[in-house]
């Protein structure tokens, strides 16, 4: 599974989710059996190579029509903060669906 996550900073251990407007980057994150395999950013959320088959945002008022119109999985974490801490939480089923 490749997720992808608007992030306020380029290093792993410091970034944490953002808005999708206040993106300085964006991570891929590629989870493989149940463990995070690689973590590839982009300035753009369509800039990577392999196409994300989730988003995942910090709320649900957050613009996601993009990633809906591009038939992407939108998932939601309120309290997650850090990429260990969302996949985690991806893991444990504990990202919520966006509400309307």
């Amino acid at each position: 599974m490749l997720l992808t996550i608007p992030m306020d900073f380029i290093e792993v251990q410091e970034a944490q989710i953002t808005s999708v407007a206040d993106a300085k980057t964006w991570a891929q994150l590629r989870i493989e059996e149940g463990e995070l395999v690689e973590v590839l950013h982009s300035d753009t959320f369509d800039g990577f190579k392999n196409f994300s088959e989730a988003v995942v945002v910090n709320s649900d008022g957050e613009s996601v029509m993009d990633f809906i119109n591009m038939a992407m999985i939108v998932l939601v974490a309120h309290t997650q903060k850090s990429i260990d801490d969302i996949v985690e939480a991806y893991l444990f089923r504990e990202l919520h669906d966006l509400a309307y």
